[in-house]
């Protein structure tokens, strides 16, 4: 097992990992909006998840993988009516690329967040 961290991320929230890689397969933690620098982003859904998947890009690159090796994603809605915009989001993020898929209403997410999304993915390396 090895765990992931990333320099081209913000820190960890809480004593977590961003991401866990076991036996060639990278399970990432829940992605938030937050930039670099550590800013929580303005509460407009369309900026939070570009922001998210921005981060989950990066955490999967750092971490010998790419949004074309994921295999099902969980993505966190506040609201479940930001579903359509955040599809079209997704849509643009993953290409032709399809992975599975979960999408769950909630009521609060870390940081007063609007979305917030984790993966599972192949490793580049893995045969």
């Amino acid at each position: 097992m090895k765990f992931i961290a990333s320099d081209n991320l913000p820190l960890a929230i809480g004593p977590y990992s961003p991401a866990v890689k076991v036996n060639g397969i990278i399970y990432t933690s829940g992605q938030v909006p937050i930039s670099l620098d550590g800013t929580i982003l303005e509460r407009d859904i369309k900026v939070q998840t570009r922001q998210v998947l921005s981060n989950l890009r990066t955490l999967l690159e750092d971490a010998n993988s790419s949004m074309e090796k994921v295999v099902k994603v969980s993505i966190y809605l506040e609201n479940i009516e930001d579903f359509g915009v955040v599809n079209v989001l997704f849509a643009e993020a993953f290409g032709e690329h399809k992975p599975a898929r979960s999408t769950i209403s909630v009521k609060a997410l870390p940081i007063n967040s609007m979305i917030m999304i984790d993966a599972i993915a192949i490793a580049n390396d893995y045969h």
